[in-house]
């Protein structure tokens, strides 16, 4: 007899290489040490947030010791908050955008699951290029919804649009897209983009023919600050009327921990206001209520700053160096703070347990919907990623 659902424990065993690699992790630290042991598993922004923060917090302390300074907030969030915002979104989407379109939500991953529940019904589907981050079929499938992976295309993995025009069925609801991307860092660029637009409107104008119900662009944005080398990430909003993106503080100003997202809806959309306060309703009854107010009133003092880029810059061209002479083949990330480099011979749960016999840990591709390759987090210190050199040379020549 199972004690969860069966649901359940089907995420629980897609999510099962993560798991086993911070468990290996702890293992290998506790036995060697910590500072023997190169951790590339895990994507923790560990980049301090921006000097302001000190300020800000200082500020909110001030506001906190009034009534109601850390009370309950409208469950779309602080006004003044969804105010700034939907200003920031503007320039950003470029789009014009008012306080009623942006919902304040916990963390991104709040945003998407609030939006599941107020658009799937079971047996609806989430179209989603692979490699993709593996609880977005968990997300979906909270509510009987259905994860359909469409692999991308290597080396770049730029999504395969035919292929994701082919997967779709009158029950797919939503493509979603997370540009830069988890786990490739790839950034799909705008050709692609408006490739996926022009499709999603293709097909609602047949929808609206029938009265069948619209198919969303759904894009998916905590790295979209993370842009190296001059590389822009499109505006997904201009793009079609069906458009909504989701997206957090949790990265770009390391306040991952305070669990800060948000979901803005396409003010062009048919029935966009209903849609947001269809989030907005189910945002209180899955339990959130409101996302936490501290963070909102951070973030909003905080909406210009970001994180030290330049530093995950660094760390990006010195792993680029470490794989490279360990002779492993890989697309240099344009975006994020990840490398997707190929396995030896294309056995990535190999080249995983190679590379742990060297106290170095990394996910397998696999874990991502994309066997082949193995993940990176450039999460972690310089010295962490020097260190791991020779680790990573002798893992592959075992391979070969």
């Amino acid at each position: 007899m199972l004690a969860t659902t069966p649901q359940t424990a089907a995420s629980l065993e897609s999510s099962s290489w993560i798991r086993k690699m911070f468990e290996k992790g702890l293992e290998l630290k506790k036995q060697f040490g910590a500072d023997s042991v190169c951790d590339f598993s895990l994507g923790n922004p560990d980049v301090p947030p921006p000097a302001a923060a000190a300020d800000a917090l200082r500020e909110i302390a001030d506001e906190a010791v009034k009534p109601l300074g850390l009370g309950y907030c409208p469950n779309a969030g602080i006004p003044a908050f969804r105010e700034a915002l939907a200003g920031w979104l503007s320039k950003q989407q470029q789009t014009s955008l008012a306080a009623k379109d942006v919902i304040a939500t916990v963390g991104a991953a709040g945003a998407l699951v609030s939006f599941f529940r107020a658009t799937f019904e079971p047996g609806d589907e989430l179209v989603v290029p692979a490699p993709y981050f593996v609880e977005y079929g968990a997300y979906c499938g909270h509510f009987g919804g259905v994860l359909k992976s469409v692999p991308s295309k290597p080396p770049a993995f730029d999504p395969d649009i035919e292929a994701i025009a082919a997967a779709i069925t009158p029950r797919t609801r939503a493509i979603l897209v997370n540009s830069p991307n988890n786990p490739t860092g790839c950034i799909y660029p705008l050709a692609a983009m408006r490739a996926l637009a022009d499709l999603a409107d293709r097909v609602n104008e047949e929808r609206e023919k029938t009265g069948g119900r619209p198919l969303f662009l759904l894009s998916d944005e905590p790295y979209r600050a993370f842009a190296y080398d001059g590389a822009e990430v499109p505006a997904v909003l201009p793009l079609t009327p069906y458009s909504v993106v989701a997206g957090s503080f949790s990265k770009t100003l390391s306040l991952a921990g305070e669990r800060i997202g948000y979901l803005a809806v396409n003010p062009a959309m048919p029935g966009g206001d209903l849609l947001a306060a269809g989030v907005t309703l189910v945002n209180r009854t899955l339990g959130f209520v409101n996302s936490p107010v501290i963070g909102q009133k951070l973030a909003m003092r905080l909406l210009d700053e970001t994180v030290d880029l330049s530093i995950y810059d660094r760390r990006r061209r010195l792993m680029a160096e470490v794989l490279r002479s360990a002779g492993l083949e890989f697309e240099m990330p344009r975006g994020a703070f990840y490398f997707f480099p190929a396995a030896p011979g294309g056995d990535d749960a190999g080249f995983v347990d190679a590379l742990l016999k060297e106290r170095v840990l990394a996910v397998p591709g696999r874990g991502f919907g994309f066997a082949g390759h193995i993940r990176l987090s450039c999460s972690v210190d310089e010295r962490i990623i020097e260190r791991s050199a020779p680790g990573f040379k002798r893992a592959a020549e075992s391979m070969r």
